[in-house]
C-alpha cells in the first residue's frame, strides 16, 4: 500500500479508537440511532444463533426478497455487504484506480476518499454552497480522468440534501463513462420519493446505496444494501467475500426491514428529537442547517469557540463529533441521542452563548 494512503487510513483509524473504540454507552458522535433496533429484529436474530455453525447464504437471497418487497424494486439489482462502507469500498477499488479521478463534494462522506487511497485513484473535492451538494460545481470540476462522482444525499456531515431533480440534472449531465454513486445512507429520513433515484439504475451508469445502520438501528449488525446494474455488480461482487454479512445479522435485516412500522417509529420519533434540538439551537444564535439525517451540523464563531464547546461537552460526558477531518473546524456535529443527553447537551450550549 502506498504510504500516503497507508498514512490517511492509519489516522483515521487512531482517531475512530481514541474517540469511538469499544464504546457501549451513548454518545453524541456516531450516526447511531438513538433506539434499538425492532424487537421482531431482536428476536431474530436471537433465534438465528442457534445457527451460527453454518455459513451465512452468500446470495442474501431472503434479504434481498424483503427490501424489494419493501423498496418497490428488482431483486436481480440488489447487492447486500457489511454495511454500506463494504460496498462503497468494494465500488470504488472496481471501477477507480491509478490515474482515475473520484469527484465527491467538499463534505461528503470521508471514508470514500479512504477507499479512493486505497484503490490507488485521486480524490477530487469539490465545493459546496452553504454546506449544500451543487451539481454546477460538480460538472464543472469533470474532467478526461474522471471515473466516479461520489454524491451524499443526504449529506454526513452536514445534513443536507439536494432534491430529486438535481440528482436526475447531474447524471443527465455526466458522461456515460462517468459511475455514479449515490450514498443515501439516510434516505429514510428524507421525505422524497426514492423511486426517481433508484430508477437511475436502469441506465447501467449509476449505482444507489442504503444502510440499515441509521433508521432501522442495526449499526452493530453491520448490514448495508444498493442497487446495481448487472455489469457494475459482476465487477464488485468480484472483490466481496461472499460470507460477510453474517447468520445472526441476515435474520436481524430481514425482520428489521420486514417491519417497516418500527422503522417510520423511529424515524418520526428521531426527526421530532432533531428539530426541537436544531430549533432551540438556533435560537441560542448557532448556525444550523436543516438536516434531513439523524444528526445535526452546529456551526460556531469560529473554531477556538467549537473546540471550546467540544471541551464543555466532554467535560460533562457528552460526546459530540469534531469535524477538523472535514476542514470544518468552526462546527461540530451532534448525532440524535437520549432526551436527557440531548437536553443536557443544549443546555450547555446556550449557557456557552450566554443564554
Amino acid at each position: 500500500m502506498p504510504l500516503k494512503a497507508a498514512a490517511h487510513i492509519e489516522a483515521m483509524s487512531a482517531f475512530a479508537l481514541a474517540n469511538f473504540g469499544g464504546h457501549d454507552q451513548p454518545t453524541l458522535a456516531q450516526n447511531e440511532s438513538a433506539f434499538p433496533p425492532s424487537p421482531k429484529a431482536i428476536t431474530a436474530g436471537q433465534d438465528a444463533i442457534a445457527r451460527s455453525h453454518l455459513y451465512p447464504d452468500p446470495d442474501w437471497t431472503v434479504l434481498r426478497e424483503a427490501i424489494a418487497q419493501a423498496y418497490g424494486v428488482e431483486r436481480e439489482l440488489i447487492l447486500c455487504g457489511a454495511g454500506s462502507m463494504d460496498l462503497i469500498s468494494c465500488t470504488i477499488a472496481a471501477f477507480a484506480g491509478l490515474g482515475d479521478e473520484v469527484l465527491a463534494t467538499a463534505y461528503a462522506y470521508n471514508f470514500a476518499a479512504s477507499a479512493t487511497a486505497r484503490a490507488n485513484a485521486v480524490y477530487v473535492k469539490v465545493a459546496e454552497r452553504d454546506f449544500v451538494v451543487s451539481v454546477d460545481s460538480i460538472l464543472a470540476a469533470v474532467t478526461p480522468a474522471t471515473r466516479m462522482v461520489f454524491v451524499c444525499n443526504p449529506g454526513n456531515p452536514t445534513g443536507t440534501r439536494i432534491r430529486n431533480a438535481e440528482l436526475l440534472r447531474l447524471r443527465a449531465a455526466l458522461r456515460g463513462d462517468v459511475l455514479l454513486v449515490i450514498d443515501q445512507a439516510y434516505g429514510e429520513f428524507d421525505d422524497q420519493d426514492p423511486q426517481p433515484a433508484f430508477a437511475l439504475v436502469a441506465r447501467g451508469d449509476t449505482v444507489v446505496l442504503r444502510s440499515l445502520s441509521k433508521a432501522y438501528g442495526l449499526a452493530g449488525a453491520r448490514v448495508g444494501w444498493g442497487l446495481f446494474p448487472p455489469e457494475v455488480a459482476a465487477e464488485v461482487r468480484k472483490l466481496q467475500n461472499s460470507n460477510q454479512v453474517t447468520t445472526p445479522s441476515l435474520a436481524m435485516a430481514v425482520a428489521a426491514i420486514e417491519d417497516q412500522a418500527y422503522m417510520r417509529e423511529t424515524v418520526a420519533r428521531t426527526a421530532a428529537i432533531r428539530d426541537r434540538f436544531a430549533q432551540d439551537l438556533r435560537a441560542a444564535g448557532y448556525g444550523v442547517p436543516e438536516s434531513w439525517t439523524n444528526f445535526v451540523l452546529i456551526r460556531f464563531a469560529d473554531a477556538a469557540a467549537a473546540a471550546a464547546a467540544d471541551a464543555a461537552l466532554r467535560d460533562a460526558g457528552i460526546i459530540v463529533r469534531s469535524l477538523g477531518g472535514y476542514g470544518l473546524t468552526d462546527c461540530l456535529r451532534a448525532t440524535v441521542g437520549p432526551q436527557d443527553m440531548m437536553d443536557r447537551a443544549l443546555r450547555i450550549l446556550t449557557d456557552l452563548r450566554g443564554g
